[in-house]
């Protein structure tokens, strides 16, 4: 895939949505994924119903309020949000995993604008959900401080904020335990990353 198609089929949604994509800046060392927190890591959050009044407005004000609140946004309103490798929509990924496949996700680094609408267009592009009023996705602060989650459920969407993911024993062992796995579900392009973060980070003699 070349950078032409990415920026076409991916950075261009994004942007429309009011995120701009910032290619090549994860930092490095970044927990590779974030799952498995316990009740006591989160820190902050909320549901709404999806007969909600107004949902997509109210879901990203309160977004943007946990957003500030959270830490998730730096000075420069930078974080990084994952998404599938390559040119696949989140929808499509969600999709192709239904189906026996598996995706890579990766992070990327984003830059919010000045106008945007994440739970709205985000949703809509099938990169932040499946469509409008129904987003779904995962963002870290660049500092790795905090992860926010959301989540669409039978009933509404849930957002959740987890405090230092990667100090976590919930989330460490899960991590190591997806390491560990073999299974068609879990790339092993996926699983080595996360092998590779877990090495890095055992002290050394």
């Amino acid at each position: 895939m070349g950078v032409q198609e990415r920026e076409r089929k991916v950075y261009r949604p994004l942007r429309r949505a009011g995120l701009e994509v910032i290619p090549g800046a994860v930092p490095k060392d970044t927990i590779p994924f974030c799952g498995g927190y316990g009740r006591e890591d989160v820190v902050g959050g909320f549901s709404h119903p999806y007969d909600t009044p107004k949902l997509v407005e109210r879901l990203n004000a309160d977004w943007y309020e946990l957003a500030l609140s959270s830490g998730l946004l730096d000075d420069r309103r930078e974080f990084l949000v994952m998404l599938p490798q390559g040119t696949r929509t989140h929808r499509a990924a969600l999709r192709h995993q239904h189906d026996g496949g598996s995706a890579v996700w990766q992070w990327t680094r984003v830059r919010l604008l000045e106008r945007w609408d994440i739970m709205g267009l985000g949703a809509d592009t099938a990169f932040l959900g499946v469509y409008a009023g129904h987003p779904g996705f995962g963002m870290l602060a660049l500092d790795g401080s905090v992860y926010l989650c959301c989540s669409t459920g039978e009933r509404g969407i849930d957002v959740l904020a987890v405090r230092q993911p990667d100090r976590s024993p919930h989330v460490l062992r899960h991590l190591e335990w997806l390491a560990a796995r073999d299974s068609p579900y879990v790339p092993r392009a996926f699983t080595a990353r996360i092998a590779r973060w877990i090495e890095g980070r055992a002290p050394t003699a």
